[in-house]
């Protein structure tokens, strides 16, 4: 069994944080050949000493700076800026390039390890969201294959793998049902910012934890889950499980039903991304099902929680509108975090961007992009009214 030579773009996130552990607890068949780290360049620093890589990437000279003087070792190339992340995604010695940048930064360095060769480990949902059709197209060019890092996707790809995707009658994504779960609706308008960044099953970021709160997490999911497997969004549905225990379903024709089920931990996922076809034994804590008690299904609340319909219907409307609505949510969330608006007021931005400009045309990764700063300036604007 050889070793896997990977690139992680987005070392010091949490996705990032947790492919530093795999590659340690998994270091004959997992090795790091590069990284790239944005804000917090001490933990870069730190993650880097430990594995090694040949090369980094980091924003600007000013970060170079502070982290070779925390460097304990040389490495072989630092690269700075946009195309420095670009250039980090080419490195010859890598196999594959785990995408975990938060935002469209990952779009382009995605392409760039396509156009190189190179495999790519998703973690990025906006990557497929604003530019699905074009990176699909670009891996079937490459011939290069793209692994789903999230849970729920990595899920469904297990259950999927080796099965004829004709035989497929939906995939059936689940959803924690967030801190809101139960919440009545009136009670939502004074939410505040620590009730929703109080996840009650995963510890991530803050802007996927708000995601989380109003589902348009899971709705960025299903558009992804509609270019990963091919398979039009009539056919993708989200279920609540509070437990999130059960990761993501298939449901076949025939009425079967696969699910792909394992304890709370983001290295499950990334360490089958990364090692996949195979599996391999590592500290990662089996289920102990005498202690599981119970698993809940339950149908989410659309009327209170739009988040899925909207993501739905921008699937549906297609060009840029998926574009428009990930930029649109990015902004409202940042000014809820800021305090500035009203936790309902994120879905109510994303409702106005996209009948504003949710019909701009998508074909190609410019007008795309362009679509993406547009529907920031009127989220913006939205946000101060």
């Amino acid at each position: 069994m050889s070793c896997r030579n990977i690139v992680l773009l987005g070392a010091t996130g949490s996705i990032g944080q947790s492919a530093c552990r795999v590659a340690r607890e998994l270091p004959g068949r997992v090795r790091v050949v590069g990284m790239s780290g944005f804000r917090n360049i001490g933990r870069l620093a730190v993650e880097a000493n430990r594995l090694r890589p040949a090369a980094l990437a980091v924003p600007d000279a000013a970060a170079e700076a502070e982290l070779r003087a925390k460097l304990d070792y040389q490495p072989a190339a630092v690269f700075t800026g946009p195309a420095g992340l670009e250039q980090l995604a080419r490195w010859e010695g890598a196999d594959m390039v785990l995408v975990a940048i938060v935002g469209t930064g990952g779009l382009r360095p995605t392409f760039a390890a396509l156009e190189a060769g190179k495999d790519i480990a998703l973690a990025s949902k906006e990557v497929l969201v604003v530019a699905g059709q074009l990176v699909m197209a670009a891996a079937r060019r490459s011939g290069r294959r793209i692994l789903p890092v999230d849970s729920e996707h990595n899920a469904i790809f297990q259950c999927l793998e080796g099965r004829d995707p004709g035989q497929v009658r939906r995939l059936i994504l689940t959803a924690s049902g967030g801190p809101f779960r139960a919440w009545p609706e009136d009670k939502l308008l004074a939410v505040t910012r620590q009730e929703a960044l109080r996840h009650p099953t995963w510890h991530m970021g803050e802007k996927i934890t708000i995601d989380s709160a109003t589902l348009f997490n899971k709705g960025l999911e299903m558009i992804e889950a509609r270019w990963l497997f091919d398979v039009e969004i009539a056919r993708i549905d989200v279920v609540v499980h509070p437990q999130s225990i059960v990761h993501s379903m298939v449901e076949f024709v025939d009425g079967s039903v696969l699910a792909q089920m394992s304890h709370s931990d983001m290295r499950f996922p990334i360490q089958y991304a990364l090692t996949w076809p195979d599996r391999l034994a590592g500290s990662l804590p089996p289920l102990e099902w005498a202690s599981l008690g119970r698993l809940d299904f339950e149908e989410p609340r659309y009327d209170v929680f739009p988040a899925l319909n909207l993501a739905r219907q921008a699937a549906e409307q297609g060009g840029a509108a998926p574009a428009v609505l990930n930029a649109a949510n990015e902004v409202a969330v940042v000014e809820f975090l800021a305090g500035r608006i009203a936790f309902p007021r994120i879905w109510q931005i994303v409702t106005s961007v996209l009948e504003r400009c949710g019909d701009r045309p998508g074909g190609d990764l410019e007008s795309l992009l362009a679509s993406d700063l547009a529907a920031r300036e009127l989220a913006w604007a939205e946000a101060r009214r």
